[in-house]
């Protein structure tokens, strides 16, 4: 049963009880954490779409690369077409290679065409990426002949009124 004397309060002080909050050491700790925690799944929730997109382009210029080495040190043409489903190089050593994009969702113009060699200077060539659900995403792989193909993102050109 709970007394009161006279003079008394329900109130406890500060020294009965040690102290009471947070101080300020402890609510930095507590924000910084807080903001790890969210930059961290920030990071994590990056869009799928770009880095799906940059790592195909990032595939596709190493392929033609290697392509292009090969058509150079054989001295016989190698070619690259776009297909409806992937791709498909014609005059490699192993025979007419077709391949695939590793995602489904990746498309490229099928009449694209490229022309990789055995000439160690090729014509200036590019490739655009796209993706099927969201074409206004794209990458181009491109190489103006004497550099290696790489990846470049893609900005249509605007006529300025």
């Amino acid at each position: 049963m709970l007394t009161l004397e006279a003079g008394s309060s329900l109130t406890p002080t500060l020294a009965s009880h040690g102290q009471r909050g947070f101080t300020l050491i402890e609510l930095l700790v507590v924000i910084a954490i807080i903001a790890m925690g969210t930059a961290g799944v920030a990071f994590a929730m990056r869009d799928s779409a770009d880095t799906q997109l940059e790592r195909e382009g990032q595939r596709l210029a190493a392929m033609l690369e290697s392509a292009r080495a090969q058509s150079r040190s054989t001295g016989v043409p190698v070619n690259w077409k776009g297909t409806e489903t992937g791709f498909k190089f014609t005059g490699l050593s192993g025979g007419n290679r077709e391949d695939r994009w590793q995602s489904e969702n990746v498309t490229v113009d099928a009449q694209a065409t490229l022309n990789l060699g055995p000439e160690p200077m090729i014509a200036p060539q590019a490739v655009i990426l796209s993706l099927k659900d969201q074409p206004d995403k794209t990458v181009r792989v491109m190489s103006d002949g004497l550099r290696p193909f790489a990846v470049v993102p893609f900005e249509p050109i605007v006529n300025p009124r």
